[in-house]
């Protein structure tokens, strides 16, 4: 399903389902449903290519055609669903009586309804060849073949323009630290370094963040050092011919042959003109790695001059190709600090560096809303500012409140809609309706990833590849992707592991300014009028601020015979008792929705009537039982019912749930023998209390990727069960153990999967008395791993050399108990992704680091055994921390100092802190509770912790 397409995508595999022997269509029904792909097929082609083209540059005509498409489309979908879904119920209902009486009355009266609900899709698809005869109809009066967008009028200017010519005293933020920075990539130091060759550096940001001025103020500052100099902007439409005709004649190599020219030719002439030059050239806006391909062509790698060449994008991608050379760099555009968004935004406004005190509460909120991006900043400054006067406050804070919610129309505006808009159409058609998607959410929220993606999959935003990927890694492509082309920013978790994303205002207001337009999502908030809302709405999102009485107002009164989705974020809400309206409902999220029923207990049993629903979030919601209606949901994919402690098992009817992929309780919540064999869709099963049905149950689970699970107690028959059931898991990527788990060592010693997996996490669970053979067999298995998470007895020099080679190693956790190895070394050829390390290494063992290890390491936390240091001949407790790990933003060490002085220890701490001086600026010291925090300004972000004391005190 994608937003310009409406349910086309998904529909047409349904209507093949359709025709399958075992629906028993009537010849005359099923003649209907052969003859509609095609027609179908040919109106999602059109639908695709109208997507492409931003609405105003459209017929009106052909935009109300796609509209019309697009809605026919969901009463389709929504009229076939229903079918296949009764159709599963009446088997279901058959084969659930096993008395031979009972079920020889059930088989009979399923007949009877069998044959009323193929009489009912026989009169609605009558109803429907009607409306897509008349859609067909209407395609023959509108030009949907040759689809083009309306030329562009003369006085329409590219607003990129004006960043070339933006005058150095405007800049802000520009003409200082950045391009500092930008210049010092370029290594341009006062004298041409002889045999230097061609350097590449590519400035990666999203749209309105000053790439083109940031350059452009570099590229006046820094080309007279050159030979020759050229500055050409690329575009989203290129034509390569063009593009190298351009660098040509910027350095004065215009002559009419060029334009009879084809690629290689201009190619040969420009390396020809370049051959012997120091060059500077700067290459704006590029969208296509396949584009840089040809025209780095260009650009001889030999050339010895010390030429520079910059490229700016909005794709990561791509600025890494750009720079996929030894002697490339990349160069990420940051927004700009709240100083110099201040500084930015007054100047526009007040046209001094101060803000009157009416003014500073309302332009601090606007300023968050910009977030640091300088065309937001200038936009609205302009807007809020004239030549005459200042806006007032009121109308200010009208323009704060608009921002996020698509509803800041003004026409000065239109320029960075425009530049943002750029990246919008720039995606493939599925990503605009992922990214459209993440309307439902208000403004501010951190996404949790992995429930986003969930929720396009029940969505039917991702269909299956060629290749037996399952949706939800399909759909991990579509996140990775969005934040590759700048759209969506990541959010980090503790170990550099994204796992979920934010928006920032100035796209989310795009957005939802799109969304509104294709009636995509619809938002109640307490601030819009629920009169405005169409009766087909189809994706709600409640976030209203008066809570309860207004929200059940305007959704009592809104017609949902089509709402697929509603999302709630109120959490004293509760739309329970509203539900029986919804009956195509797909997607229901009640997270940490405080259920409360005023009358009696709440009765949960409605949810068994929505028989469509493939996602359903009640984790958080208090809920004590699960009702055993929840086995009718035969389409349910997604169940969370996660952090209610008071519901302490699952119904036996969840056995039912035969196409569930994502299961998510708690540890102490029980589930009955024999429902976890019938879920074999499983793809995620998390906090899971292990027993010996659960354990021997995990082997039919072929499809599992990841899993958490606790145990308590030890049984060695249960432990040898889950080791046995686990090596069945080929799809394993993510382990996570709790509890107590003993002897470890024969999951050490198993064959355990490591082809896919990509955590593995039993720190809480027990100890190795080894490092575990699976990871010593061959760490290039371990291709995937990205996070570990391990206790063993003891760690040898061998052991962390191995762990080293782990290639994609981002975070590891390693404690030991009884370490006898007294010196371990950090190799410079190891751990080369390492971002989050620890190494636990107790009392016994000093930790060294040699020059050059750890480049990417921004957390690292060891233990410093003051004894072993001196003993070993390190009095001048030397780690290697000197002039290393550039990258470091963290650094925490446990000193222990039995037997030895409390001078040597302090002696210890200073050296410590005296090898890190070149991480730190501008120290403030306080010591409190036996610790020492050294505390710095957040440029760099860093901090810096130690732990003194005769006991163990590194957690």
């Amino acid at each position: 399903m994608e937003v310009g397409t409406g349910a086309l995508g998904s529909l047409l595999p349904k209507l093949s389902e359709l025709l399958l022997e075992e629906y028993h269509l009537h010849k005359r029904v099923k003649k209907d449903v052969e003859s509609r792909p095609g027609q179908m097929k040919g109106m999602y082609a059109a639908l695709r290519k109208v997507a492409e083209v931003p609405q105003d540059q459209l017929d009106e005509q052909l935009v109300l055609w796609a509209g019309d498409v697009r809605e026919l489309s969901y009463t389709i979908e929504d009229v076939v669903d229903k079918f296949l879904v009764r159709m599963r119920i009446e088997e279901l209902e058959a084969i659930d009586n096993s008395h031979t009486l009972r079920r020889l009355m059930q088989k009979m009266a399923t007949f009877f309804r069998k044959g009323k609900t193929r009489r009912q899709i026989a009169n609605a698809i009558k109803d429907i060849n009607s409306e897509i005869q008349a859609v067909a109809n209407r395609r023959g009066r509108v030009a949907v073949e040759n689809i083009v967008p309306n030329p562009t009028p003369a006085t329409t200017i590219d607003p990129r323009l004006r960043a070339l010519y933006t005058e150095m005293k405007e800049l802000v933020g520009i003409d200082g630290k950045r391009d500092q920075e930008l210049i010092k990539l370029l290594s341009m130091g006062d004298s041409v370094v002889p045999g230097e060759k061609l350097k590449i550096v590519s400035v990666v940001g999203f749209g309105g963040l000053g790439k083109t001025t940031l350059v452009k103020a570099v590229y006046d500052k820094i080309k007279g050092s050159f030979d020759c100099s050229a500055f050409v902007p690329v575009g989203r439409n290129p034509d390569v011919r063009k593009i190298i005709r351009d660098i040509l004649i910027d350095l004065g190599k215009y002559n009419s042959d060029l334009m009879i020219l084809d690629e290689r030719q201009l190619i040969d002439k420009l390396r020809e003109v370049l051959e012997q030059k120091r060059y500077l050239i700067i290459i704006d806006d590029i969208w296509d790695e396949k584009l840089w391909a040809v025209i780095k062509l260009a650009f001889d790698n030999e050339n010895s001059k010390g030429s520079r060449l910059i490229t700016t994008t909005r794709i990561v991608s791509v600025s890494k190709a750009c720079c996929s050379s030894s002697d490339g760099f990349v160069y990420e555009m940051k927004p700009l600090c709240d100083n110099d968004s201040k500084v930015l935004f007054y100047k526009r406004v007040f046209h001094e560096r101060g803000c009157p005190s009416e003014f500073e509460e309302v332009s601090k909120d606007i300023l968050k809303k910009c977030g640091g991006v300088p065309l937001a900043i200038i936009t609205l400054a302009s807007l809020l500012a004239s030549d005459q006067y200042v806006k007032s406050k009121d109308e200010w804070q009208i323009l704060h409140q608009s921002i996020g919610y698509g509803l800041t129309e003004d026409p000065s505006l239109e320029e960075m809609q425009r530049i943002l808009s750029f990246s919008y159409y720039g995606l493939p058609s599925h990503l605009k309706t992922c990214l459209l998607y993440l309307t439902i959410y208000p403004e501010d929220s951190n996404i949790e990833r992995e429930h986003l993606i969930w929720k396009w999959v029940s969505e039917s935003f991702i269909q299956c590849g060629k290749q037996a990927t399952s949706l939800f890694e399909i759909g991990e492509t579509y996140f990775n992707e969005l934040v590759n082309r700048s759209m969506i920013q990541p959010v980090y978790d503790g170990t550099g592991t994204v796992d979920a994303c934010c928006v920032h205002d100035m796209v989310l207001d795009l957005i939802c300014s799109l969304s509104r337009e294709n009636f995509f999502v619809t938002v109640l908030d307490g601030t819009r009028d629920s009169t405005s809302f169409k009766s087909n709405i189809r994706r709600l999102s409640l976030q209203s601020r008066n809570e309860d009485r207004q929200g059940m107002c305007q959704i009592n009164s809104m017609s949902a015979s089509q709402l697929r989705s509603i999302t709630v974020f109120t959490r004293t809400f509760n739309i329970i008792p509203a539900l029986l309206k919804f009956d195509v409902l797909r997607v229901l999220d009640l997270n940490e929705c405080k259920l409360v029923e005023s009358r009696g207990e709440l009765d949960l049993r409605i949810l068994g009537n929505l028989f469509h629903l493939r996602y359903l979030d009640l984790a958080g919601t208090n809920i004590s039982e699960l009702p055993a209606e929840i086995g009718n949901l035969q389409f349910l994919q997604v169940l969370d019912v996660g952090q209610n402690f008071g519901l302490k098992e699952l119904p036996p009817s969840v056995c039912k749930l035969i196409r569930l992929m994502f299961l998510n309780f708690h540890f102490w919540c029980y589930m009955p023998p024999s429902v976890l064999g019938n879920l074999a869709s499983l793809e995620v099963l998390s906090d899971i209390y292990a027993s010996i049905d659960i354990v021997q149950d995990l082997r039919n689970l072929e499809r599992l990727r990841e899993l958490a699970i606790s145990f308590d107690g030890k049984c060695l028959d249960l432990e040898k069960a889950f080791v046995e059931s686990v090596c069945s898991l080929h799809n394993i990527q993510c382990l996570t153990m709790q509890g107590d788990f003993e002897p470890m060592d024969i999951l050490g010693e198993c064959c355990f999967p490591t082809r896919y997996v990509r955590q593995f996490n039993s720190y809480y669970v027990g100890v190795f008395s080894a490092l575990p053979t699976w990871i010593k067999r061959d760490p290039t298995h371990l291709s995937r791993l990205s996070e570990l998470i391990i206790h063993v007895d003891e760690v040898k020099q061998e052991d962390v050399e191995i762990l080293g080679r782990l290639p994609a190693l981002r975070h590891l956790l390693l404690a030991t108990s009884h370490q006898t190895q007294r010196l371990l070394t950090i190799r410079a050829d190891g751990f080369r992704c390492m971002v989050d390390f620890i190494l636990d290494s107790g009392s016994g063992a000093l930790i060294v680091f040699e020059q050059g290890a750890l480049p990417r390491a921004e957390r690292v936390t060891i233990c410093l055994a003051v004894r072993v240091a001196k003993e070993d001949g390190n009095g001048d407790f030397n780690l290697g921390l000197h002039g290393n790990m550039p990258s470091l933003r963290f650094f925490r060490t446990g000193i222990h100092w039995r037997g030895a002085m409390v001078g040597e220890a302090k002696e210890a701490e200073a050296a410590v802190r005296h090898a890190l001086h070149d991480h730190l600026s501008i120290p403030a010291w306080n010591s409190m509770c036996g610790q020492i925090c050294l505390k710095v300004p957040p440029k760099p972000p860093f901090n810096f912790i130690v732990f003194s004391s005769r006991t163990y005190l590194c957690t």
